[in-house]
């Protein structure tokens, strides 16, 4: 008899050659793919690189040699015949070391473009990047579910009733916990669309101060006076926020009074000097100057320039020098500044001093 057609365990030795080889195929050539791959995916950026390649190379470490012998056997067994429970069993192992086995290569996945995307949006975060982890962690918790699930289902359990078990208990939980998951949502919002990031200065409705953590359930700023305060996220975006930190140049508008007596030709020089005294500025824009309106006690000009740095104390520097060229200029030009005054007349004969008239310049 020809040793290839010898019969052994219901198998011709033909067919346990082929099954060998079936195993011994897949238990060398796909590491050594996943190996070749990996080292192109690495050339230059090394392995935990945050870049896409370094994702790929992430990816394919992520698999397990016990689950390339669960692949192995289960290609190899095909070759063969086996009784219909040693299938079934061999198929459900192998279907159920694909489901771990892809679990492990999404969660590579998902783990580092989260990463690279934490990485490319908030730097050295270290608050943003957190609540990322954070977020990370539950993503991948979702995921195990699913693949526990789904695993159940191929050993032949009934999940219907644990999956309907798991959604009255989820809603219980999401009930009982409504309000930190609101802020874990609120938190995850901040950190996605960026309505302000560190050290930001914010209004929040009387209160302000400038932002130094970004938590999970809490954001907390330093205020002018020194206190921190606490805003629960959720709150926090509910409210209407002034966010100083997006402000690229500030919009100033100022005001001063000449007293009544002040010559026309003085008031027609006034705007030229504000304008001037702008102008000589550094990191200025002017914008205009008008004789504005006629006051209880004094004739008011209003002016309107651009500070081009948001900085508070920069443009505090450049008002006081606006205001002391002013100043000087008024000196100069004998202009008198007014401010709230009352004159007091008394009539001179006697039946006219029924009555004290006031006036005011």
């Amino acid at each position: 008899m020809d040793f290839l057609e010898l019969v052994v365990l219901g198998n011709t030795v033909t067919r346990w050659l082929a099954a060998i080889g079936v195993v011994v195929f897949v238990l060398l050539v796909l590491p050594a793919v996943s190996s070749i791959l990996r080292r192109r995916a690495t050339t230059g950026t090394g392995a935990s690189a945050l870049t896409f390649q370094g994702g790929v190379a992430e990816t394919l470490g992520s698999t397990k040699a016990l689950f390339l012998v669960a692949f192995a056997l289960f290609f190899g067994s095909l070759a063969i015949e086996v009784p219909a429970a040693t299938r079934s069993a061999i198929t459900t192992a192998a279907m159920l070391a694909f489901l771990i086995q892809s679990g492990l290569w999404v969660s590579a996945i998902f783990k580092h473009g989260l990463r690279l995307y934490g990485q490319r949006e908030f730097g050295d975060d270290a608050d943003a990047l957190t609540t990322m982890n954070a977020v990370g962690f539950m993503g991948r918790m979702a995921l195990w579910v699913v693949i526990l699930l789904l695993a159940l289902d191929n050993l032949g359990v009934d999940i219907t009733a644990l999956v309907t078990g798991l959604g009255i208990g989820g809603i219980a939980v999401a009930l009982a916990l409504q309000s930190i998951l609101a802020d874990l949502f609120a938190s995850l919002t901040i950190i996605l669309d960026k309505p302000f990031v560190l050290k930001d200065f914010l209004i929040v409705n009387e209160f302000l101060g400038s932002v130094e953590h970004i938590g999970l359930k809490t954001t907390r700023l330093r205020s002018l006076s020194g206190e921190q305060l606490v805003f629960s996220n959720a709150d926090l975006l509910g409210s209407r926020i002034r966010n100083y930190g997006r402000m690229y140049e500030r919009r100033v508008v100022f005001s001063i009074g000449v007293v009544y007596q002040t010559p026309r030709e003085s008031l027609v020089r006034i705007p030229e000097i504000i304008r001037s005294a702008i102008e000589a500025q550094e990191k200025t824009r002017f914008d205009r100057a008008h004789f504005k309106e006629y006051g209880p006690y004094s004739l008011n000009f209003e002016a309107v320039y651009y500070v081009l740095e948001p900085a508070y104390n920069v443009y505090m520097d450049i008002q006081q020098a606006i205001n002391l060229a002013i100043h000087e200029q008024f000196e100069a030009s004998a202009i008198e500044f007014a401010y709230p005054t009352q004159s007091v007349y008394l009539l001179g004969n006697q039946e006219e001093q029924k009555g004290v008239g006031v006036s005011t310049t």
